[in-house]
């Protein structure tokens, strides 16, 4: 394994990070048009597409609480078994791979018998009608049998990441988005099974995605190897991989709260036309913060593996290149979007009234996403280094202490305009969250580099 891991400690960053920072971006590009295209077939439903649409579209939350219980696990798994992969510690590698892969399971089965027993009174409590109830139990019923596949495919797909392998990575993303765009159609429309067939062509996309990561895993191209005698769990190798995965978890899972809160706020100050702007602000963001998370995808093994290799010079190459690229892309996408946001808002509604509030709100809403790029940049660094606590400070920050009270203090503070107040409570949290960000990463970084610039100490100290 380290010969052929070795170009991770070798290789020029810059051609490193191009190299698998390509796929990873790819992939979450691909994920997100797995989302969309899966909405679109919904929303054309004869007859019921609007109903069924939003019948699903509650369903988002608890799916978004399955990808982060996958997230919680493999977040913190990975990046240790790349660092141990920069120790030359092969065995601890495998073993923090085999401990993720039986915890996930564990917590798979668990997952299933809640969504099976609680779907219809968790939806309800996630804003679910009675006109749209039906539609979101039929799809939760299926979707629910297929959580194992859901969370073995996201979390040992890290794992295939962690090793260099991000085009590998990236097929596994392609495989399930191919297949579940040719199923979607044939089971919605050819055999009239509606939503309780996207449900359905979206585990069997998921199973077949699942299949061909065991199957890396289990094969001879994979450095990290799944093997029986790692599946026991041990407290010394999970706790430490939970704890750094914590932050990523606490981020992905805090999202449905976040979704409600705001959407109360503004039904309560700006009526559905503040709703519908949401859904557009929302999706204009995510999907301009997914090519970040690629990036920092990407980085992570090179920075993960010569952190381990005590190659501090390199870590910091490879940091310093991450937040330029970033910050480059996050600075043009806010410069687009501040520039012309009829464009992005057109790409989600034709109501004229809609699309003008939308256009104003969207200003609001992303004025402080320039600098987001160097906050992703510094969040992945610190899942990369292993620094569990720096990580999960900078995500109960962000979301908790500074998003959630501005959504309900700006409105006051604003009564003039408060629609526009709750907008506001994104920006002024992004903008606190980076200078807060920038101040704790100075410290912490230093520290790392610190500890590994150290000479090690002679075996007879």
């Amino acid at each position: 394994m380290s010969e052929d891991r070795a170009f991770l400690g070798r290789e020029p960053v810059g051609k490193l990070l191009l190299k698998l920072a390509l796929p990873t971006v790819t992939a979450q590009i691909i994920n997100m048009l797995y989302n969309i295209v899966d909405r679109i077939y919904i929303g054309h439903i004869p007859d019921v597409g609007a109903l069924a649409l939003t019948g699903v579209g509650v369903c988002l939350p608890l799916i978004m609480i399955v990808s982060a219980f996958a997230a919680l696990v493999s977040n913190g798994g990975a990046p240790r078994a790349s660092i141990f992969m920069g120790q030359q510690d092969a065995d601890s590698a495998e073993k923090t791979l085999g401990n993720c892969l039986c915890l996930q399971i564990i917590v798979s089965l668990a997952l299933t018998a809640i969504l099976l027993l609680f779907n219809r009174q968790l939806l309800l409590a996630f804003g679910a009608s009675e006109n749209t109830i039906e539609y979101g139990v039929r799809y939760m019923n299926i979707y629910a049998a297929g959580t194992l596949f859901v969370q073995l495919t996201l979390g040992m797909n890290a794992f295939i990441t962690a090793q260099g392998f991000a085009r590998t990575g990236m097929l596994s993303v392609l495989i399930g988005a191919a297949a579940n765009i040719v199923l979607d159609p044939i089971f919605i429309f050819a055999l009239h099974m509606g939503v309780q067939g996207a449900a359905l062509a979206t585990v069997l996309s998921q199973m077949l995605s699942c299949i061909w990561v065991l199957s890396f895993l289990l094969g001879k191209r994979s450095f990290l190897k799944i093997r029986s005698r790692n599946l026991r769990l041990k407290p010394k190798i999970i706790l430490p991989c939970l704890a750094l995965g914590l932050s990523g978890f606490i981020m992905q899972s805090s999202e449905s709260i976040i979704s409600v809160c705001f959407n109360s706020n503004l039904l309560r100050y700006g009526g559905d036309l503040a709703v519908g702007a949401m859904t557009i602000l929302t999706s204009v963001m995510q999907f301009a913060m997914l090519p970040l998370q690629g990036l920092g995808q990407g980085a992570q093994p090179i920075i993960s593996y010569n952190y381990g290799a005590r190659n501090a010079d390199r870590v910091r190459a490879a940091f310093r290149l991450l937040v330029k690229v970033s910050l480059c892309y996050s600075l043009l996408l806010w410069a687009c979007v501040m520039l012309f946001p009829q464009i992005f808002v057109s790409l989600f509604t034709n109501d004229a009234t809609l699309a003008a509030f939308a256009r104003r709100a969207l200003r609001v809403y992303i004025a402080a996403a320039g600098i987001f790029g160097f906050q992703i940049a510094c969040q992945m660094t610190f899942l990369a280094l292993g620094n569990a606590k720096a990580s999960i400070s900078v995500a109960v920050m962000r979301k908790f202490i500074l998003l959630l009270p501005l959504i309900y203090i700006l409105p006051a503070l604003l009564p003039s305009d408060p629609a526009m107040a709750v907008y506001l409570a994104e920006p002024i949290a992004d903008f606190i969250s980076v200078c807060f960000t920038a101040v704790l990463f100075f410290f912490q970084f230093r520290k790392s580099m610190a500890r590994i610039s150290a000479p090690l100490p002679s075996a007879g100290e």
